[in-house]
Parts: structure tokens; C-alpha cells; sequence
């Protein structure tokens, strides 16, 4: 299919052709080793870059695994893999794709499900990444697929429970339509890329999509329940750390979502109710309902025990932070980083819409906030390069932002 290119600023063209269903038609899943062995020689013979998605279970799994591969190259046609029927065992796969370039679109939620089978990229385009650097506001794929391609694609089943066995049909093709056009797609990007002098850009981007380690484990993930602003007291914070990690270690277990297990609501209203008895307890909304009555023993055990901590043992309620305060509380704390943040801010702001790009995407706001609240000795253009590179900036965000960040980093409160 062409792929016409398209100003990311100017309107979008005639009405798009809607895409119901694959070109060839819905593949069969390959659920047994012949069929994975046949599949990955006719991807291995074929040419040119790999289109690649992986369909999940999010809010429905506790594990982030791939249920679903959907793979698609010029000359093998679209190809669906279910790793879980291989027992995770796709090794002819592997060496298929070795030395291939991949296509994803958001491929830092793939790559992480996709390295548990073993497969790697080697080379890497991401096309929603590429929209972004693009200067495109609207970054999804059916809507980037509308703007450059012309074609609409359905809104379909992406938060479906993948884990569901046997897949519809239905659903098998949307999963198909979701490779479709993402070659066709990394054509048209690579052509406004080009265009906007911005290709290299992106493929520094890329390789750091492609290398990025495992995301760091928070040391207190408990802490990120929804709605614990409201719990004020050490010892309730305690009941909130007892009954997230019994939700936790439960939802494990039984590999469900956390959130199905026990809502964060619930975790959230015993905190503050603090009961003691299971008749106590069962009288909170949540926990009425059968499935949490059953749930009783152990949600009222993990309050117990958190009642049962000493005072050395209780939570901090004020934690010490990973990194800066809030920003809102600068100007009290430290006027002239606040200044400096300030003047951050501006500078970068106006850095990004001269190149028309996100300002996230120019130099990350924890950076800069990191860098502002306590910037190096030496603030001259060439230090603050070397601070910028060592925090993981790519080269040309060096560029473009050092000089700026450097005179930034001399304001003062007035």
C-alpha cells in the first residue's frame, strides 16, 4: 500500500477507507511446533523490516505476558503466534528475526513481554515514537494510520482478556489488522522524518527504546494505592502496606490483576476504618460482597497484624523522597530553584515548539527537575552537556538543550 506523507500541522485528507479485515484474510494461530517451524522459514525468506505486536491481559493477569505475537513481513503475510500453547518455547522465532529491523508502535510496552520469549530486536523503528518526534498531536495508531495512510482502522479488543482461550475470531482480527499497515506507516514516518531533518533523532531514540533496562522496582510500590492521600496515621498506613501485600502476594498466586482480587477502594476504607472483628469488617461496602466475605480471614489477619507493629516498625508518613519535593513547594524551600526551574522551563518550551516537538520528549521533566534543584558547580554549557549525557540524554538533546539549560541554571530568585 502507498503511503502518502503528510503535514503533521495541516488537515487531514478525503475521508479514510474503513479496514475491517486483513488483505489475506485471517492467518490460522500457530499453537504447535511445525506450524511455528513453517511460520518462521517464511518470515526468515522473506524481505525488508518486521511488523511486530504482542496482546496482553492487562487489568485481567497479574503477569505482563504475552498471550498473542503478530508478526507480518513482506512476502510471508501476517502471522499470529500463541506463545502460551508453545509452552513459551518459540526458538525458531528467535533466529528468524535475528538481524532484522523491527517495527512496533509504543514498543516499551512490547519489548518487556516479548524479551520473556527470548526475542530481541536487533534494530528497532517505533512508530508512535516517531510521531511524536514528528510533531504529530495525536499519536495513536489508528490515528496515525488515518493522517498518513488514509485507512481507519475499527476500534477493537485491546483491553480484552488475551488470556481467554479459544481467541474469537473477531478478535484474531483485530490483532491481525494491528501489523497491517505498520510498515507501510514507518515509510510515511521515515519520510516526514527525513523532511523535518529529524531521522536521526529518532533512530538515537530508537536504539534507546531498544537497550533500556528492566524499569527500576519501586522499593515501596504500596504507597501507589489509589487514594492514600487520605490515610494520615502511621498505623493506618501500616493497615494499607498489610493488605497491599496480601492482595499482592494472592493475585500472584492465582496470576489475576491485583485490582480483581481486592480493589484499592477497599484497601483504602479498612485502612480508615481500622476494624477488628470479621462482623466489623464485612460491614464495609466492598467487603459485603460474597467473594470478599469468603476473603474475610485473610484481609482481617493482615489488619491485624499491622495493628500488632510496633511503633519502630510503622511506616513513615513522610517518606524520604527519590529526587526533588513537588515543584509547587520550591519557592518556599529554595527560591532560586524555583527561579531556575522557571527559567528551565521557558527556554525548553520554547526549544521544543521551534523544532515542533513535545517538551517531554526534548529533554525528560525529571531531569530537568533533578538538574535544577541541585545543579552541578560548573554551570557552563560544556559541564551541563556532560551532566545531560551522564542522566542518559541522547546526543542531539544535548545539543539543542545545553546552552539554554546552562544560562538557566544561573537565575536567581528576584
Amino acid at each position: 500500500m502507498d503511503a502518502p506523507c503528510a503535514d503533521p500541522a495541516g488537515p487531514a485528507g478525503p475521508d479514510p477507507v474503513p479496514l475491517t479485515e486483513p488483505a489475506e484474510g485471517v492467518p490460522p494461530v500457530v499453537a504447535d511446533p511445525r506450524a511455528l517451524r513453517q511460520a518462521a522459514a517464511a518470515l526468515a525468506g522473506a524481505d525488508g523490516p518486521i511488523a511486530v505486536d504482542t496482546e496482553r491481559a492487562s487489568g485481567y493477569r497479574y503477569s505482563q505476558r504475552a498471550y498473542l505475537v503478530q508478526l507480518r513481513r513482506d512476502g510471508a503475510g501476517t502471522v499470529l503466534v500463541d506463545p502460551v500453547a508453545l509452552g513459551g518455547q518459540l526458538d525458531p522465532l528467535v533466529t528468524a528475526l535475528a538481524g532484522t529491523e523491527w517495527v512496533l508502535h509504543a514498543a516499551s510496552q512490547d519489548l518487556p513481554c516479548l524479551d520473556e520469549l527470548g526475542l530481541r530486536p536487533d534494530s528497532l523503528f517505533d512508530t508512535e515514537l516517531a510521531g511524536r518526534l514528528a510533531g504529530f498531536d495525536r499519536v495513536a495508531l489508528g490515528t496515525l494510520v488515518e493522517r498518513l495512510l488514509g485507512y481507519r482502522l475499527e476500534k477493537g479488543h485491546g483491553a480484552a482478556d488475551w488470556s481467554r482461550r479459544p481467541l474469537p475470531a473477531e478478535w484474531l482480527a483485530y490483532a491481525a489488522l494491528d501489523v497491517e499497515l505498520l510498515v507501510p506507516l514507518k515509510e510515511a514516518l521515515q519520510q516526514e522524518l527525513t523532511a523535518q531533518g529529524k531521522l536521526g533523532w529518532a533512530m538515537e531514540e530508537f536504539e534507546a527504546v531498544r537497550t533500556a533496562g528492566a524499569p527500576r522496582v519501586r522499593a515501596e510500590p504500596w504507597r501507589r494505592t489509589s487514594g492514600v492521600h487520605r490515610v494520615r496515621t502511621p498505623r493506618q498506613l501500616a493497615v494499607v502496606r498489610a493488605l497491599w501485600e496480601a492482595r499482592d502476594a494472592l493475585a500472584r498466586e492465582r496470576d489475576i490483576a491485583p485490582g480483581r482480587v481486592l480493589p484499592d477502594s477497599a484497601i483504602i476504607e479498612a485502612a480508615l476504618a481500622s476494624p477488628d472483628t470479621e462482623a466489623e469488617l464485612t460491614a464495609l461496602p466492598t467487603f459485603r460482597g460474597r467473594a470478599q466475605r469468603r476473603m474475610s480471614g485473610t484481609w482481617l489477619a493482615a489488619v491485624h497484624r499491622a495493628k500488632k507493629l510496633t511503633k519502630r516498625e510503622l511506616p513513615d508518613p513522610s517518606p524520604q523522597q527519590d529526587g526533588p519535593p513537588p515543584a509547587n513547594r520550591w519557592a518556599d524551600r529554595d527560591p532560586d530553584a524555583a527561579a531556575r526551574l522557571a527559567a528551565a522551563r521557558a527556554a525548553l518550551t520554547a526549544i521544543a515548539e521551534a523544532n515542533r516537538l513535545p517538551v517531554e520528549n526534548l529533554l525528560l521533566p525529571d531531569l530537568v527537575r533533578r538538574t535544577c534543584w541541585q545543579p552541578p558547580e560548573d554551570t557552563d554549557p560544556s559541564a551541563v552537556a556532560e551532566v545531560l549525557r551522564a542522566a542518559g540524554a541522547r546526543a542531539w538533546q544535548v545539543a539543542l538543550t545545553a546552552e539554554a539549560l546552562s544560562t538557566a541554571l544561573r537565575a536567581t530568585a528576584a
